[in-house]
């Protein structure tokens, strides 16, 4: 049985680069993308596959200024020739869904997000935009839109990262999603049983994160301090509105943020997240989190147990929150919180998604192939 990984793109290292690694780990397989940069993934275990870029590898940039080509990436990645392969897995947060397959072939898409700059995000994007290029947008997402929906039909099976994100695939896309929540690397992580008397957000500074407004709030109670790891675009505006209680780190080592993780009082969180690997790994430290009341936070921290909400992504929402917290934090146990977080592990990632991909090849071969089933080895290995 001949498997192929398809991914948007491979140029950096992220949370989406990490369900393709574990994914890779059980099906060793090559890797079609849009474009790649094999520097910058080094690090990664599935670095290692024979990796296939589309014609936008040859373009000005393409590993730095893909976005740039984005009417383009329907068509790179249609010109795959995956014909010949019986299992296809694509991970997709924009187009690797939508890779061409045939009537024999099994495609299970594990989906970050149906592509949000075409959907629940178009609105957003355009205002950042002249008039003239907001024109030319508005025809380009209005086709990328057209396409998405199309091409949601050539995945026989989706999984989502969280049942927040299986809402969105239903909504846009009309298509049932079975939920198997991302790894996270909790064996990484530990609790200290020695806290300490801060804060911390850790994030990429962009604007949907709301960092600026955590930090604005620390601002209003110069008694509480709060510790940022990050960087970002909106570095500049962060720091100017921090104060003396406020200490900016920028970009950290690993190492640096498992430390602050594990030493932390509470975790802070505002951004509305799909899913939100940072909320989980500061649980895998023991630490309580501090978590917006929307989106995929409510399904990682437990209220009153892991952590607590806050209603609003306002400075007097948040500030509420943090008084709360303050008067029952006794309540958070750092050995309690851990183990919640290992229900979010890589381990049991691996379990739930090979467990998935064998029943739907076992159920795609019944209908199909009956004798297949029984004389291919590869499926009963699985």
């Amino acid at each position: 049985m001949k498997t192929a990984l398809v991914h948007d793109w491979l140029v950096g290292v992220g949370g989406g680069e990490k369900c393709l690694e574990a994914i890779y780990d059980l099906f060793p397989s090559p890797i079609y993308t849009l474009v790649k940069d094999e520097w910058k993934i080094q690090g990664l275990r599935c670095a290692q596959a024979v990796l296939h870029s589309s014609f936008l590898q040859k373009f000005p940039r393409a590993s730095s200024a893909y976005r740039n080509y984005l009417p383009l990436f329907p068509q790179a990645i249609e010109q795959f020739d995956l014909s010949g392969y019986d299992l296809i897995l694509s991970t997709s947060h924009a187009v690797a869904k939508g890779v061409l397959t045939h009537s024999e072939q099994l495609h299970i898409c594990y989906c970050f997000t149906p592509m949000r700059y075409a959907w629940d995000l178009t609105h957003t994007y355009l205002r950042e935009l002249g008039s003239l290029r907001k024109f030319c947008a508005r025809l380009a997402l209005k086709s990328l839109r057209e396409w998405d929906l199309l091409s949601s039909n050539r995945v026989d099976h989706f999984v989502a990262i969280s049942h927040y994100i299986a809402r969105r695939i239903q909504k846009v896309y009309g298509k049932e999603a079975t939920v198997i929540y991302p790894p996270v690397a909790t064996r990484n992580f530990s609790p200290d049983p020695q806290k300490e008397e801060f804060y911390l957000t850790a994030s990429r500074l962009v604007p949907y994160k709301k960092i600026d407004m955590i930090v604005e709030t620390f601002a209003q109670m110069p008694d509480k301090k709060l510790v940022v790891i990050g960087d970002g675009p909106e570095m500049s505006k962060v720091k100017k509105k921090a104060a003396k209680n406020i200490e900016i780190l920028g970009h950290q080592s690993d190492a640096v943020l498992r430390q602050h993780y594990a030493k932390a009082k509470a975790f802070v969180y505002a951004a509305e997240e799909d899913f939100g690997i940072v909320m989980v790994e500061a649980q895998a430290s023991g630490t309580p989190v501090i978590a917006f009341g929307r989106g995929a936070a409510l399904e990682i921290v437990v209220e009153e147990k892991t952590g607590i909400f806050f209603p609003d992504q306002t400075i007097e929402s948040l500030a509420v929150a943090v008084e709360d917290f303050e008067r029952r934090q006794e309540l958070f146990d750092p050995q309690t919180i851990k183990a919640h977080a290992e229900t979010f592990s890589e381990e049991r990632f691996k379990r739930e998604y090979k467990a998935f991909v064998k029943q739907k090849l076992e159920n795609f071969y019944e209908n199909r192939h009956p004798s297949r089933r029984q004389r291919d080895p590869s499926l009963a290995r699985l």
